[in-house]
Parts: structure tokens; C-alpha cells; sequence
């Protein structure tokens, strides 16, 4: 069983929405705690309004009572008070003696460029959640906000990112390379003894929304298929490339509907497998 902490996207390319295809479409159950509602489109967030964290304590307390939880992806937090929340029932969860792989999607900007995660969450995510993670799964400007530093220019500069979050305490760090200017798309795996480049061909596409979501979930849900983190990483790449390759041919938002410029990012193509079948 698959549980997704995050907040929602009504167009279905990210978030809650975007976590569950995941976990279907790679064989999963997927269960959700929602952290946020958010008011977004292919084109842009126009706003977010948290769920009061009691309310996301009365979902995690209520689920864990009842449901046993093999692996967890956390995505938006939205606030400090929610990321603290989190981060007390995962403690007291393991307390407990439940022990799921847990995935941490440190999730900051949307690809529009939209903030959506509160200033004074990120210190709480970093020092508290960041520690309770097996893997986190940042993109190259998410990794600077946590670590205080530039963004990486270079490859050499995110495998160093990399190995620097290992350093605050996640067991696994996965620097997603996207930003870069490079024929191929390289993420950065670091690990105990070693970081692994990780690369995946380059999909031309404008379709792009979710992806970070979609990679993050996908980790999630195969690890317990997989024995160790780099062979699940590894295949959650080849699900993504997959799903970007299909993105062009779904009809979501202004792509292919409407005429002149547009500026959106379509969403990912979550069920290209079986849509092929």
C-alpha cells in the first residue's frame, strides 16, 4: 500500500491526482492525505489554502490506525504547522514499530514558477522531515533552498548537492538534473559510499507538468519491488521517460485547443502504458 501526503491539482497533472495514476499505473494501491488545495491550471497556481493541521493529524491517525502503509511520498507541505505535523506522525508511527519506505518530494516551485511552499515551512522541512526520509528527491533549485547555497551549474556541482543533503541526514539523495542545458536529462543519485549519475534521454516536449510528482511517487511505490534504492530510481526514470514521450498526445489544457501562442505545460502522460495496450 501506497500513501501520498500532498496537496491537490484540479487539472490532474500533479499533486494528489498525479501520485495516485502513478501508483496505478505501476501497480499499486494508493491511499492520500491531503495537505492543500490549490487553484491551478496547466498555466499557472492562482492559489493554495492549507488544510489546518489537526486536520491533516485526524487523517494520518485515522488512516494509520487501520491501514498498513508499505511506502510513503510526501509532496506539499504548504506550511510550517502541516510540515511539523508530518514529521510528528512519522516519529510516532516508527514508534509504533511501522517502519515504510518514506519519500520526500521537497516540493517549492511548480514549474510555472509559483511559490508554493511558505518560507518559514522550509526550515522545518530541512530539520525535521529531511532526517525521516529514505530518499529525497529535489530538482536543482530546491536543493539550493536547502542547502543555502547557488544552484548547481554543472553536473560536478549537483553530485557534490547531492552528497551535501546526505549530509543533513536523509538516507538518500536524488538531484534531478531537468534545469541543465545538456542532451540528456542526469539526475544524481548519492548514497552511503557512492553517487551515481543517472541519465535518461532528453523528451522534447513543452508537456511537462508534474514531473517532479510523478518521479517522486513512482520511486515510492517501487522500492518495495526493488532491492535497494538505485534499481527503483532507475526504473521510476524509465516510467517518467515513458510518460513524457506520450505527453504530446493527450489533449489537456490550452494544448492543441486553442489557437495563437499559449503558454502552458500540458500534464505527463500518467497511463501511457495501458493506453497503448
Amino acid at each position: 500500500m501506497a500513501l501520498t501526503i500532498a496537496g491537490s491539482d484540479p487539472s490532474g497533472g500533479a499533486g494528489i491526482q498525479a501520485d495516485l495514476k502513478t501508483f496505478a499505473a505501476l501497480g499499486g494501491y494508493g491511499c492520500a492525505v491531503l495537505t492543500g488545495l490549490t487553484a491551478q491550471s496547466t498555466t499557472g497556481v492562482t492559489r493554495v489554502h492549507p488544510v489546518p493541521a489537526d486536520m491533516v493529524r485526524a487523517q494520518l491517525d485515522t488512516l494509520f490506525a487501520d491501514v498498513a502503509v508499505d511506502t510513503i511520498k510526501i509532496g506539499m507541505t504548504t506550511d510550517a504547522a502541516i510540515a511539523r505535523t508530518v514529521a510528528a506522525a512519522l516519529r510516532d508511527l516508527r514508534a509504533a514499530g511501522q517502519t515504510p519506505f518514506v519519500v520526500l518530494d521537497p516540493v517549492m516551485v511548480a514549474t510555472s514558477g509559483d511559490r508554493l511552499l511558505a518560507p518559514d515551512a522550509e526550515a522545518v522541512l530541512r530539520d525535521e522531515l529531511l532526517p525521516l526520509a529514505d530518499l529525497v528527491t529535489p530538482n536543482l533549485p530546491e536543493a539550493a533552498v536547502l542547502l543555502g547555497v547557488e544552484p548547481a551549474r554543472d553536473g560536478r556541482e549537483a553530485a557534490d548537492q547531492a552528497r551535501a543533503l546526505r549530509a543533513l541526514g536523509v538516507g538518500y539523495a536524488l538531484v534531478k538534473g531537468g534545469h541543465l542545458d545538456s542532451a540528456e536529462s542526469v539526475d544524481h543519485l548519492a548514497g552511503p559510499d557512492v553517487v551515481v549519475a543517472l541519465a535518461a534521454p532528453r523528451v522534447p516536449t513543452r508537456n511537462t507538468h508534474g514531473t517532479g510528482c510523478t518521479l517522486s511517487s513512482a520511486c515510492a511505490v517501487l522500492r518495495p519491488a526493488h532491492d535497494g534504492w538505485e534499481p527503483a530510481v532507475r526504473a521510476a526514470k524509465e516510467y517518467l521517460t515513458g510518460a513524457l514521450r506520450a505527453a504530446d498526445s493527450l489533449v489537456i489544457g490550452g494544448t492543441g485547443t486553442t489557437s495563437g501562442p499559449w503558454h502552458g505545460h500540458g500534464p505527463v502522460d500518467h497511463a501511457h502504458a495501458p493506453r497503448r495496450a
